[in-house]
């Protein structure tokens, strides 16, 4: 153990002084997309790909002088995969920017890596709210749990619901999710009355949502990951818990816009809080989802997938504002601070916290021509991540 921790610092060491001179000799800009693209967050990975290339596509593979290359690497959602993906991806691949990122353990297990080298770490999916503060070289764009989870526990008791059970994937961003729905809820009145954990791996819903039918709440409050949410939709109704007048609430996580349309009429009318929707109406997302679906065989954008885009907007302007100069160290200047109009609404990079601020949209889901969206009814503006307000 003691020899293989030596001999990562070694590389690490190596990819320090490697990564320097490269970038002013090489006329190459490089990329390292890390994400699922097999395995349980599977879609994760598929969406966030899909983006980048749709942003090049559309924005060019040259940016101040330097050709853009993309560098894309499936790391399973296993962590141990992920850190060895990047430290080849600094040391040999000899990448400006670490990207993608698609379940918290991962980009923190990036993070040491990101830090030693200088390299800028972009998390485009992950969502834990402490996921910035593991190295000063993360910048995100996706999103935070707490952003998406107090917006619902504030929308809840306003709304005849008052006691809640939340079910919660069992890492980072579920017990995030938990933890601020349930101290808002309980600050507005609510009482959350049982608090469950699934596991991340193999998740069995079932003999959990039992035991929430048996407890008869108000409402089930879900987070699962990405990819999750039709199991958990469809075990929900199976069970009758709609029947039974228990409201399934959540994060958009549950009515994920890549899957919604299979969930079935069962899912309508289910309220979730979120950052993004593909039924967003402003005209850049119109462009946005049209241009996605004809890229990608009429393939929905979800919250993924406008984490990734902005993600690649975010590296482009950085790149652009360094003249294609920088390293590392002034590459994460131009990122932080940056503000701008995504798919998602306006949304900015706050210098500080290197964290995103945007909009937390409630949404219900609705049949319009035939299929399902998450349609917004409401706004919150400017969100910070809760879980950095100090």
């Amino acid at each position: 153990m003691q020899n293989r921790t030596l001999l990562a610092s070694a590389v690490l060491a190596m990819a320090t002084l490697a990564s320097a001179p490269a970038t002013a000799q090489d006329n190459k800009f490089k990329i390292g997309l890390i994400l699922p693209m097999t395995g349980q967050q599977a879609t994760t990975g598929r969406q966030i790909e899909a983006a980048a290339r749709l942003y090049m596509a559309q924005n060019g593979d040259t940016v101040a002088g330097k050709k853009i290359e993309l560098i894309v690497k499936d790391d399973t959602s296993v962590p141990d995969v992920t850190k060895r993906l990047a430290q080849e991806m600094v040391v040999n691949d000899k990448v400006n920017v670490l990207a993608g990122f698609g379940i918290t353990p991962s980009a923190l297990a990036t993070a040491p890596i990101a830090t030693q080298s200088k390299t800028p770490q972009v998390v485009m999916a992950a969502a834990t709210s402490s996921i910035t503060e593991a190295s000063p070289y993360i910048v995100r764009t996706s999103f935070t749990l707490p952003q998406a989870a107090v917006a619902l526990a504030d929308w809840a008791p306003k709304n005849g619901i008052k006691k809640v059970v939340t079910l919660v994937s069992d890492y980072g961003p579920g017990i995030d999710a938990e933890k601020y729905f349930k101290e808002r809820l309980t600050f507005n009145g609510g009482q959350v009355t049982e608090a469950l954990r699934v596991p991340l791996r193999n998740p069995d819903f079932a003999p959990f949502l039992q035991k929430v039918r048996d407890l008869k709440p108000d409402a089930l409050f879900v987070f699962v990951p990405s990819g999750a949410g039709a199991a958990v939709m469809k075990q929900f109704l199976e069970r009758g818990m709609d029947k039974a007048g228990i409201k399934l609430i959540g994060t958009g996580d549950v009515t994920d816009d890549d899957q919604l349309n299979d969930m079935g009429d069962g899912a309508l009318g289910v309220v979730t809080s979120h950052h993004y929707s593909t039924a967003h109406p402003s005209p850049l997302n119109k462009k946005f989802v049209e241009a996605f679906g004809k890229a990608n065989k009429g393939m929905r954008p979800n919250f993924m997938a406008v984490g990734g885009y902005d993600g690649m907007r975010v590296i482009y302007e950085a790149l652009k504002a360094t003249k294609g100069n920088g390293g590392g160290d002034a590459l994460l200047a131009a990122m932080k601070g940056q503000i701008f109009e995504s798919p998602r609404g306006p949304m900015f990079i706050d210098a500080q916290t290197r964290d995103v601020v945007q909009n937390i949209y409630l949404r219900k889901v609705e049949k319009k021509d035939g299929q399902l969206y998450n349609v917004e009814f409401d706004v919150i503006k400017d969100v910070k991540d809760p879980g950095k307000a100090k």
